[in-house]
């Protein structure tokens, strides 16, 4: 090896582990604003936001808001992710984080409802759809800088580093509103509940100085250099991504419903559940806390087993564990036992998402060529975020509603979004041999 190889190699590896951490801080502060949220909607957004209506009215209204989240996901990452793929992959992740940082801060400054009536609600819509726009590309180009610095045959491994941060995000946010809930109702509706929210404004500081360190990655740079200036101006990537690669948006919108669908269910609405099934609050948030931290520490061993077997056989594999334990999870989440709401949530994030999540990066980068991938795949999961992923906690809580109290309809709607999965995955398997770069 030469002195000038030996230098880029050095350069190459450094690059490699900033990407790594860039990728896995911003994500985790993603998931974190969003599974803050997520316990906000199922604790505090209906009495400070919605306290005239009914209790079964205002935490559906709760968690309609949680949802406009997601409505703007989709914008966010067609926009974004053409930023991304036209301009490079760091200008877009700074303004994925930016943008977050801003909504998710002003959310916890925001007067409550009684203070300011419509209008408080009013902003807290608008803050939602800022900071849904915002994380509409955040994981995907997370996703995408660790795939395109990894090694096609480690892309499963790395890519799984970073899916398994949404668990450790859903466990932080979990944890605070856990110690802000303890002092009682009271001071946590008076002020308490803002203090998560506050705390975010030095994480993205943090987040905003590591990514503006960042370089491109070689794969993308070798794809515009490659490329010439008429070629690259020729087509915007999202526009390209509808003429050639519908198909492969679909497959990859289908391929995540599953794990979205668990994964939002769980996170959100199962603390809805327990509560309302008789658990104290705090001891669903500790169940949450602590299951979601189980898939923190396997879903990289799902990364692995993708590398190792194959990134669509392990997705479908968590997918399946999805139909088989959909009854049995929403059962345990109504005992109104402690035990049994850990173990309901410690078997989704220990045995579906690990699989599903590790697993994930790999099938969805092989899914789609260097020069659309960005807006590809934000495309096919942000549309999936709208659609599924924002609308499970409220679809469940719209479906044990109508089933009046019973768990039958939402348990049977999560075991069809995980029968979706598998099919598609199949397909976009087949498809994925077929990518032309």
């Amino acid at each position: 090896m030469t002195a000038v190889q030996s230098v880029d190699a050095v350069r190459t590896q450094r690059n490699r582990r900033r990407a790594l951490v860039a990728s896995i801080f911003g994500t985790a502060i993603e998931w974190y604003d969003y599974a803050l949220y997520g316990a906000a909607a199922s604790v505090v957004i209906g009495p400070l936001f919605f306290s005239g209506a009914g209790d079964s009215a205002a935490s559906i209204a709760a968690f309609a808001t949680f949802a406009v989240g997601f409505i703007a996901r989709p914008l966010g990452g067609v926009v974004i992710g053409h930023l991304g793929d036209r301009y490079g992959r760091r200008p877009a992740m700074l303004l994925s984080v930016i943008l977050m940082g801003v909504a998710t801060v002003g959310i916890g400054l925001l007067p409550t409802a009684q203070t300011w009536g419509a209008w408080a609600v009013g902003l807290l819509v608008l803050f939602r759809l800022i900071q849904g726009f915002g994380a509409g590309a955040e994981l995907t180009g997370a996703m995408t800088l660790v795939a395109e610095y990894s090694e096609p045959k480690k892309r499963g491994f790395y890519t799984s580093l970073v899916l398994s941060t949404p668990p450790l995000g859903i466990a932080l946010a979990t944890i605070c509103f856990f110690a802000v809930s303890v002092p009682g109702e009271e001071v946590l509706l008076g002020w308490a509940w803002r203090i998560p929210f506050l705390i975010s404004a030095l994480l993205f500081v943090v987040a905003i100085y590591i990514r503006n360190k960042l370089e491109e990655t070689p794969e993308y740079a070798q794809s515009m250099a490659a490329a010439t200036a008429q070629t690259r101006k020729a087509k915007l990537p999202v526009r390209e991504v509808f003429e050639s690669h519908t198909p492969r948006v679909i497959l990859g919108f289908f391929a995540i419903t599953g794990h979205n669908a668990v994964n939002y269910i769980i996170a959100v609405f199962s603390l809805s559940l327990m509560v309302s099934s008789g658990m104290e609050r705090s001891a669903a948030l500790l169940a949450v806390t602590l299951g979601s931290l189980v898939s923190v520490l396997l879903t990289p061993v799902g990364g692995w087993l993708a590398d190792r077997y194959g990134a669509s056989r392990i997705l479908a594999a968590g997918n399946i564990s999805g139909v088989l334990l959909a009854f049995p999870i929403f059962w345990m989440l109504t005992t109104d036992q402690f035990v049994w709401g850990f173990l309901a949530v410690a078997a989704g994030y220990a045995l579906i998402i690990p699989c599903t999540s590790g697993a994930q990066g790999a099938f969805l980068t092989e899914l789609f060529p260097v020069k659309v991938r960005f807006s590809g795949i934000a495309i096919a999961r942000e549309l999936n975020g709208a659609l599924i992923a924002g609308l499970s906690p409220l679809i469940a809580a719209t479906l044990l509603e109508l089933g009046h109290g019973s768990v039958t309809l939402p348990a049977t709607y999560l075991v069809a979004c995980c029968l979706s999965s598998v099919i598609a995955i199949y397909l976009g398997a087949r498809a994925a041999r077929r990518q032309l770069y």
